[in-house]
């Protein structure tokens, strides 16, 4: 399966007939290529959560330099629908928008790699998802609106971290005091209190009725409307709670990454079982190749998606790793005189 991702292969036959041609690697492992019929037999049977539980252990491994004292812990959450279309996917279930599986992820910016994952059903709201994220002390949570729960929001102030997201139009909302605002774009920096005592419907007491938020208003360029940020970081400029705010860009970017590099847009089976065997093998790809970038291919300057470039052409021969080939010699008419040929001439 992961010889599958690095090669961009797209179906079983694909697998078998790529790795038939490389007996010789099979031959010094004492192994053989497999059959299709043993691949889809696999793909159907074996539990995807063992795939699941290697690539929660390599999220450790992938995170590369350690981190400098003082730096802040950044994490970034959202999640990304992965359509199932036709027949073949008639157990997938849908949301409002499309019928599938979905990808969560938490995501460290300053390391380039996710902290947390989980594959759930499209139908599952992501705020549900979310609960189930581990809280970190000290740690700043950014995520949109679609995440809101006081209940969760007080967990995480519980939990000694802070948050920054989106406040919702109909919030309700009781300012309890106004600061200068500070910063370029920034437009009201207040304080206040959210949400009802007793939300409807018979659900749970609000936890954050009395508790002090921070609202943050940043003017939006060729936006009528300004953006309305809610945080519990009291303490923050401004301006750099705007700035965690629109960091949120580069998990899209994640996403944006793994779809156009690795295979989770066409599946090598129809069950659930192996769709999610393939999610969880091109996360393992994912960090395979973060720990590849930041160890033996650390002198490798270009980007990881170059790095894969390379990897496809050399999955089964040694791989250059730097940048240290000399440059093709130079035609006879094009070398400079050599002066002790010209003396041994006179």
């Amino acid at each position: 399966m992961l010889f599958a991702q690095f090669a961009g292969l797209k179906s079983l036959r694909e697998i078998v007939e790529g790795l038939g041609a490389q007996s010789a690697a099979f031959y010094h492992l004492n192994l053989r290529a497999p059959c299709r019929s043993t691949l889809s037999e696999a793909n159907a049977q074996r539990p995807a959560a063992v795939f699941g539980d290697i690539a929660t252990a390599l999220i450790p491994v992938a995170a590369g330099a350690l981190r400098q004292e003082g730096e802040a812990l950044i994490r970034l959450l959202d999640s990304s629908p992965i359509p199932l279309k036709g027949n073949r996917f008639a157990w997938a279930q849908a949301n409002a928008r499309t019928r599938g599986l979905k990808l969560h992820l938490l995501h460290d910016p300053r390391q380039s790699r996710p902290v947390w994952f989980e594959v759930t059903s499209a139908k599952l709201d992501d705020v549900v998802a979310g609960r189930a994220v581990p809280l970190e002390a000290g740690a700043t949570y950014v995520f949109d609106k679609g995440y809101t729960d006081y209940r969760w929001w007080s967990e995480i102030l519980a939990a000694g971290a802070f948050f920054v997201t989106r406040r919702k139009r109909n919030a309700p909302c009781r300012e309890i005091g106004e600061q200068p605002a500070q910063g370029d774009g920034i437009l009201f920096d207040r304080r206040l209190k959210i949400g009802h005592r007793q939300p409807r419907g018979g659900a749970a007491l609000n936890p954050l009725h009395d508790v002090s938020l921070r609202e943050i208003v940043v003017a939006r360029p060729n936006k009528d409307e300004p953006l309305h940020l809610l945080t519990n970081d009291l303490d923050r400029p401004a301006v750099e709670i705007a700035r965690l705010y629109k960091e949120r860009w580069d998990i899209e970017l994640l996403f944006k990454w793994i779809k156009q590099n690795l295979k989770i847009r066409s599946f090598l089976g129809r069950s659930e079982n192996a769709v999610r065997i393939q999610i969880y093998v091109a996360l393992i790809a994912f960090m395979l190749l973060r720990i590849l970038h930041h160890t033996a291919a650390r002198g490798f300057r270009a980007s990881t998606a170059l790095l894969l470039t390379q990897l496809k052409i050399a999955l089964f021969s040694p791989l250059r790793l730097r940048k240290t080939a000399r440059p093709p010699p130079k035609p006879p008419s094009l070398r400079p005189p050599n002066p002790q040929a010209c003396l041994a001439f006179q």
